[in-house]
């Protein structure tokens, strides 16, 4: 066998090996929608803003009071919670059951990539408003503070495997997550209501990159 060949995967071992038994806790996400401030002023009236609900662990990010009811070609959907702060887009991450529900086909994306996505229409307690696109299945992924994207050994835009629910009767491992680095950013592993149920987890869990 080639040296250089034994030698790569020597190093791949070690490093699987090196990054297993450090812990990324999951934070489960559930339908949600971003919204511009125009947007959302369009829907909760102008004079509103934002009120906290909960804080969530990516620094800066929070679950808000604000709810609303989006709408398909084939159905609805009640008391989608909004994701704060405002964003420079307005977008609904959903589940593929809600997908059906609703009658749409959303493409799997990473945040903030919706060319070709469906539109859905959005209604508060003040207005409604019609994205021509905007709706998407979140692609499953790993936030990373650049400290921790060193300790990893990981690069922004590298896919990794990860192991959930480790020695339950859930254990699940999940290929191609999406590494994302930035100084914004808090360790989490991003997953969605059903690939979080598939494997058996809850906000908090850990999970283990192998």
């Amino acid at each position: 066998m080639d040296d250089k060949l034994v030698k790569e995967i020597v190093d791949d071992l070690k490093l699987r090996q090196e990054r297993a038994d450090k812990p990324v806790p999951v934070g489960v996400s559930n339908r949600h929608v971003h919204f511009t401030k125009e947007d959302f002023k369009a829907v909760f009236g102008a004079d509103a803003e934002p009120v906290l609900y909960r804080q969530l662990r990516q620094p800066g990010f929070y679950a808000c009071n604000e709810m609303v009811t989006v709408e398909g070609p084939r159905g609805t959907i009640k008391n989608v919670r909004m994701i704060g702060p405002y964003r420079t887009y307005t977008q609904v991450e959903i589940s593929v059951a809600d997908s059906r529900v609703l009658g749409l086909e959303p493409p799997i994306r990473d945040s903030g990539k919706l060319e070709n996505s469906p539109g859905i229409k959005i209604t508060g307690p003040k207005g409604t408003i019609t994205l021509k696109n905007g709706v998407i299945l979140s692609k499953r992924h790993i936030h990373f503070h650049p400290k921790d994207a060193g300790v990893f050994k990981i690069k922004d835009g590298e896919h990794a495997r990860v192991r959930c629910g480790a020695g339950t009767d859930r254990e699940t491992i999940f290929e191609r997550i999406l590494c994302r680095v930035s100084e914004k950013f808090a360790l989490e592993l991003h997953l969605d209501v059903e690939e979080a149920n598939a494997a058996g987890l809850k906000n908090d869990d850990a999970a283990y990159m192998v």
